[in-house]
């Protein structure tokens, strides 16, 4: 699991989930690629706490769960902080999803 998802990673580094914070220091992000890191680390985990579920010993794997938990908090914040919230959890002083077009209207969600 670990080779796929590094992978995913476009850098020529060894890292897992560094290189796109290096990248997201630049703020050159676009809300896709963002979005895309939000998902591919909220799999990630998901898939690892499945595996942990009948392996709960593996200490490599409970690593990887925490470092990619890690990685998803961090896209997520980052998320929020440039594009508005992902939930109604997230503290905001007003609803930014209401500033752009409903995606029947012609908006990218």
């Amino acid at each position: 699991m670990e080779d796929n998802f590094n992978n995913m990673c476009n850098c020529n580094c060894n890292c897992r989930c560094t290189c796109r914070e290096n990248r997201d220091n630049n703020d050159s992000c676009s809300r896709e690629e963002l979005m895309n890191d939000v998902r591919k680390y909220n799999f990630a985990i998901t898939e690892l706490a499945l595996y942990l579920n009948t392996h709960p010993c593996d200490t490599k794997a409970l690593a990887l769960h925490r470092e990619y938990a890690k990685c998803y908090r961090d896209a997520v914040d980052k998320y929020q902080k440039m594009f508005g919230p992902l939930t109604i959890f997230y503290p905001c002083n007003k609803w930014r999803w209401l500033e752009q077009p409903w995606p029947w209207e012609g908006g990218n969600f």
